[in-house]
């Protein structure tokens, strides 16, 4: 808040400069980050974090491979609904430490969805759905194999979407850093706005004059 007092000693207070940088740099920021969507994007990460937690419940009663030995649904599935929601909180609220927040978790997401996708093909290669005898008990085998591999088929396919969105959303606020950047810049440039002048004796005397 600048403050400018005049010769007949009246206070005006004038607005900011700083401040009003500040403000449109904020604005500025918020509407570069809405630009990418981060709502829609954050949405489609907890539909598939959900999508992944619900098609991966019947891989339990079936034959016990990688992906069920290192949970790989269940940390994705999570990972991928908390980076969703965060992307939405980001999308409204709008601040550096979010922006920052939201980098950081999308990082982790995309990260373990490459170490996802890898266990899932390893897993999808060695398992195969294969019957030397014809019989009963080979037939169930079979036909159990052959629905893990479908359903993990699946979650390839949403891990890779899951990979793609984060990448996305990684590239976007990697691309407003500058934003970020000169907001912080700006914020520490700003000088404590002015305190009021105070008066001597000579100054009050003439002025009861």
């Amino acid at each position: 808040m600048a403050v400018s007092v005049s010769r007949d000693l009246t206070v005006q207070v004038l607005e900011d400069v700083n401040a009003v940088k500040l403000t449109d740099r904020q604005q500025a920021l918020r509407a570069a980050i809405q630009k990418g969507e981060p709502k829609c994007l954050g949405v489609s990460q907890v539909m598939l974090g959900l999508m992944i937690l619900s098609y991966s419940l019947p891989l339990h009663f079936t034959e016990l491979t990688y992906v069920i030995s290192f949970g790989v649904p269940w940390w994705t599935g999570l990972m991928f609904i908390t980076a969703g929601v965060v992307a939405i909180i980001l999308d409204k609220n709008c601040t550096m430490k979010l922006l920052w927040a939201c980098l950081i978790v999308s990082v982790i997401s995309a990260v373990l969805s490459v170490a996802a996708v890898t266990i899932y093909s390893v897993d999808l290669n060695k398992y195969k759905e294969t019957c030397e005898t014809m019989d009963e008990e080979c037939d169930h085998k079979y036909y159990a194999t052959k629905l893990s591999r479908g359903i993990k088929s699946s979650l390839l396919i949403f891990t890779l979407a899951q990979t793609a969105i984060s990448l996305v959303i990684c590239f976007l606020l990697f691309r407003q850093r500058h934003f970020s950047e000169h907001y912080v810049a700006i914020n520490q440039a700003s000088p404590p706005s002015p305190s009021l002048p105070t008066l001597t004796s000579n100054d009050q005397h003439l002025e009861e004059k």
